[in-house]
C-alpha cells in the first residue's frame, strides 16, 4: 500500500471514529437536565444551574489538557493518544449510568474533560500525513464525520432514553466510544510526511509558544477561533426559549431540535467544499470571508417573526461558520512545523474550549438583562469585529499571506 492509499484509508477510519465520538458525546445532551431531576426533588433553578455546571465543566478541564495531550502526541505519536482518549471517554460515560447524585455526575463530567481532545487530536493526525496543497479538503472531509455524528447523536440519544431509560443509555453510549477507540487501534497506521522544517531536537514548550507569538497571523487565527465559539455558543442556552417565543409551546422540543440541528446540516454540506476552496485561493482570504458572512447572517435573527425564518438563517449560518474550523486547522498545517502541530493545535483547541465556556454564560446574561435580540446584536458584532480585525492583521503582514514553509 503506497502513501496516498494509506492516507486515504486512515482518513476513512478517522471519519468513522469521529462520527462515533461526536455522536456519542451529543447523545446524552438532550436529557442531561432530565437525568439530574431523577436524583431528587429539586427546584427548576437548581436543575438549570447544575445542568449548566455539569455541561460546562468538561470544557474547563479540556481547556487545560488539550495542549498537554498535543505535546505528548507530537513526541510519542498521536494514535496512542487517540486510543487513550476514546477508552477514557468510554469509561467516564459508562460510570455516569451508575451515579446517584448531582455531585457524582459533576465529578465524572469534570474528569471526562481530560479525554475530550479526541477530535482535535484526530485533526493533528490527519494533518501530519496530508500534503499541504490538499490539507483543507482532507480536514474538511474529516469535519463532516464530526458534524454527521453531532446531528445523529441527539436523535438516537432521545430515542434510547425513552426506550431503555437514562442509565442504560449512558452504558450503551460507552460502547460506541469504545468502538471508536478500537477503530483507531486496529485500523490506523500512523506515519507523517517528512518536511524540510523538521528539527532533530524536540521543541521545548517555551520554543513552541515563542513560535506562535512570533507569527501574528497564526496567533490571530487562534484568538479569532475563540471569539467564533463565544459567538456560536452564546445562542445555545436560550435557543429553545427563543423558539418558544416565536412558535409557542406546541411540540417545542421538536422545533427546537430542528432549529439547533439545521446549522449542522449546512455545515455538513459545505465543510469539505470550503476546505477545497481555501486550498485553491488561500486560507486567510476564506477565513475573512466566512467571519464577515457569518456576522451578516446572524443579524437578521433578531428580527424574525416565525420559526421557519429562524431555521433558514440557522441553515445559512451552518454553511458559513462551519467552514471556519477545517480552514483554520488547514492554515495551521501550512505554517506550523510538523513536529509541533499537535501542541499548536492543542493551544488553539484550548482557546476554542474557553469560548465554549464563555459563550453560554454571555448569552444567558445578555438575554436575561436585555432580551433575546441583544444576543444576536452582540454575536454579530463579535463576528464582524473578528473578521475586520483579521483583515487588518493581514494588511500589515502582506508578505506572510500565502507563503508557507514547505
Amino acid at each position: 500500500m503506497n502513501t496516498e492509499q494509506l492516507a486515504n484509508r486512515n482518513l476513512l477510519i478517522m471519519w468513522f471514529a469521529n462520527f462515533f465520538i461526536a455522536g456519542s458525546m451529543t447523545m446524552v445532551m438532550p436529557f442531561l437536565s432530565l437525568y439530574i431531576e431523577t436524583f431528587g426533588q429539586f427546584s427548576d433553578q437548581y436543575v438549570q444551574r447544575w445542568s449548566g455546571l455539569t455541561f460546562g465543566v468538561t470544557f474547563f478541564t479540556a481547556f487545560i489538557f488539550s495542549p498537554i495531550w498535543g505535546r505528548i502526541g507530537d513526541h510519542y505519536g498521536r494514535k496512542m493518544i487517540l486510543v487513550i482518549s476514546g477508552i477514557g471517554l468510554a469509561f467516564c460515560v459508562f460510570l455516569m449510568g451508575f451515579v446517584t447524585s448531582v455531585l457524582q455526575l459533576f465529578v465524572l463530567r469534570l474528569f471526562m474533560g481530560v479525554f475530550t481532545g479526541f477530535i482535535s487530536m484526530s485533526q493533528a493526525l490527519i494533518s501530519t500525513q496530508t500534503p499541504k496543497e490538499v490539507s483543507g479538503r482532507a480536514l474538511g472531509t474529516l469535519q463532516t464525520g464530526n458534524v454527521s455524528g453531532s446531528l445523529m447523536g441527539p436523535l438516537f440519544g432521545g430515542i434510547l432514553a425513552d426506550t431503555v431509560g437514562f442509565s442504560s443509555t449512558f452504558q450503551l453510549t460507552s460502547i460506541t466510544l469504545f468502538i471508536a477507540a478500537m477503530f483507531v487501534l486496529l485500523g490506523v497506521q500512523e506515519y507523517r510526511i517528512k518536511t524540510e522544517d523538521e528539527s532533530a531536537q524536540p521543541y521545548s514548550r517555551k520554543e513552541v509558544l515563542s513560535y506562535v507569538l512570533a507569527h501574528p497571523i497564526l496567533i490571530t487565527v487562534m484568538i479569532v477561533s475563540m471569539f467564533v465559539q463565544i459567538a456560536h455558543f452564546s445562542i445555545q442556552p436560550i435557543l429553545a426559549l427563543y423558539v418558544s417565543e416565536l412558535h409557542g409551546p406546541i411540540n417545542l422540543a421538536f422545533y427546537s431540535g430542528i432549529a439547533f440541528s439545521i446549522a449542522g446540516l449546512g455545515n455538513l454540506l459545505m465543510a469539505r467544499k470550503w476546505g477545497k476552496i481555501a486550498d485553491s485561493i488561500g486560507y486567510e482570504k476564506v477565513l475573512v470571508f466566512l467571519l464577515v458572512a457569518s456576522g451578516i447572517i446572524y443579524l437578521p435573527g433578531a428580527f424574525v417573526d416565525n420559526i421557519w425564518q429562524l431555521v433558514a438563517l440557522r441553515f445559512l449560518l451552518g454553511i458559513t461558520i462551519g467552514g471556519i474550523i477545517p480552514v483554520r486547522t488547514a492554515y495551521i498545517r501550512q505554517v506550523a512545523p510538523v513536529s509541533i502541530q499537535g501542541e499548536v493545535l492543542g493551544y488553539s483547541t484550548s482557546l476554542r474550549f474557553l469560548g465554549n465556556i464563555m459563550g453560554p454564560a454571555l448569552g444567558g446574561l445578555l438575554a436575561s438583562a436585555y432580551g433575546f435580540t441583544s444576543v444576536f446584536f452582540t454575536t454579530t458584532a463579535l463576528l464582524l469585529i473578528s473578521g475586520l480585525s483579521f483583515g487588518l492583521v493581514l494588511q500589515k503582514q502582506p508578505k506572510a499571506i500565502g507563503r508557507y514553509s514547505s
